[in-house]
């Protein structure tokens, strides 16, 4: 929230916004209710309604009924407020998803891409114009756009690092360009970590303050908060747990040219498929196989082969956890996800034999697109912050006698984009070093 001088402008914005974030928990709220759970007076919750119809962020939506006497009026979000758009950008396709200001999805949108690196401005354009077409909008009228991509943004470059197989957007200048094109706020973060801000919102870390996520399907990727907060480490790398070197591999001493680590070699698809075959297991995928060593868990050739998966999946998250002494590790991704409760089991025990800290795992129970809920979570995060704060705006400032009045800013401008505060997933995503 901008720094308002004064403090009844400063109370009036700190009760707006704790009116604003009580009507999207409860949905709707009468003035007596709402003037309870903040503890104003009658006159100034109704002084604040009044400010939040004014400005558009509320909407009268019926009566409240069922007691003696003519009904109260019941106040909710207006989601027409604002919309945001959340991306999942894999090689082969662009994910779109358009809600309103409550979190409602208004609108989804699948653009199939190939691997061209050309035209890759106009082909986010594009994605995100079928969605917004769908209920009437301009691009440039949303409130914050996020893509999810594999790799990470290099903090000290601003350009995407650690996802090679993504074509065009290595371009230095890519994403200034995007934000120019959109002309709408715009932020770029990494996939398994909007998979990770999914499930703080909606899913199985919505109590844990420290955890970890481990996405293991074509690529690997872990998403790490501590404190309530995602880490990214100094380059933005943090995570990239497919090039992390494991006991029984060969190590890889050429990662940054298209070498794999131990880990990837390990329990990647590329290397899990393999696997199950060597165990008798016949499938045409890495995921099929374990689905079918857990769904037969007698039989001597699946239970053999889950056993040597979990034996490898607990292997690499033994250094993960002796490092972040996590409470929580969320498993997701098409592989360990087929596997069930039956290889999640499996590993959790063997982890607990070979690492002192004894986290609990369990598996992501968020549905659809993991990465496109997180990235539409990240940008209502960013939206609210602007779009709420703005009942109370500060008094501008006089101009100094012996100083001109500021001139209006240039065209140019700065950059919109600031990071955020923090259908399924399919097999498209390859690469070197996983999604992470």
């Amino acid at each position: 929230m901008a720094n308002i001088p004064g403090t009844p402008r400063l109370l009036r914005a700190i009760n707006d916004r704790a009116a604003l974030e009580l009507l999207l928990e409860h949905g709707q709220l009468s003035r007596p209710q709402l003037g309870a759970l903040i503890g104003l007076s009658k006159p100034t919750a109704s002084q604040l309604l009044a400010r939040l119809e004014a400005a558009g962020l509320v909407v009268q939506a019926g009566l409240h009924e069922g007691s003696r006497g003519p009904g109260a009026q019941l106040y909710a979000i207006n989601p027409r407020a604002a919309y945001v758009a959340g991306l999942d950008i894999t090689p082969l396709r662009m994910d779109v998803a358009i809600a309103d200001i409550t979190g409602t999805i208004v609108a989804e949108h699948v653009l199939t891409t190939g691997r061209a690196a050309a035209g890759l401005v106009g082909r986010v354009r594009k994605a995100i114009e079928g969605a917004c077409g769908q209920v009437g909008l301009d691009v440039g009228s949303l409130a914050h756009v996020v893509l999810g991509t594999p790799g990470a943004i290099d903090p000290r470059t601003g350009e995407l690092e650690y996802a090679r197989h993504l074509p065009g957007w290595h371009t230095p200048g890519v994403l200034d360009d995007l934000r120019a094109d959109l002309g709408v706020p715009l932020d770029v973060e990494n996939d398994v970590n909007l998979a990770a801000v999914a499930e703080l919102w909606e899913g199985q870390a919505s109590s844990s303050e420290n955890f970890g996520l481990l996405w293991v399907s074509e690529g690997l990727g872990l998403a790490i908060v501590l404190n309530g907060e995602l880490h990214r480490g100094a380059t933005g790398g943090a995570g990239e747990v497919g090039y992390m070197p494991v006991p029984g591999h060969p190590l890889s001493r050429n990662v940054g040219r298209g070498g794999h680590g131990g880990l990837q070699a390990t329990v990647g698809a590329s290397a899990v498929l393999p696997l199950a075959r060597s165990f008798g297991v016949r499938a045409r995928s890495a995921a099929e196989a374990v689905r079918r060593a857990a769904s037969a868990p007698e039989a001597a050739a699946g239970a053999a082969f889950l056993a040597e998966l979990a034996t490898r999946l607990a292997t690499g998250l033994a250094g993960i956890v002796a490092v972040l002494d996590p409470e929580l590790i969320v498993l997701t991704g098409d592989i360990v996800l087929a596997g069930g409760e039956v290889l999640r089991g499996q590993v959790e025990r063997e982890l607990h034999t070979l690492a002192l800290p004894r986290p609990r795992l369990v598996l992501s129970t968020v549905g659809g697109n993991p990465v496109r809920a997180g990235a539409i979570h990240a940008a209502l995060t960013s939206a609210r912050d602007t779009v709420f704060g703005s009942t109370v705006r500060p008094a501008p400032a006089p101009p100094s006698p012996a100083q001109p009045s500021p001139a209006p800013p240039s065209p140019g401008g700065t950059a919109a984009g600031q990071r955020a505060h923090t259908g399924d997933r399919t097999g498209d995503r390859t690469g070197t070093g996983g999604t992470g």
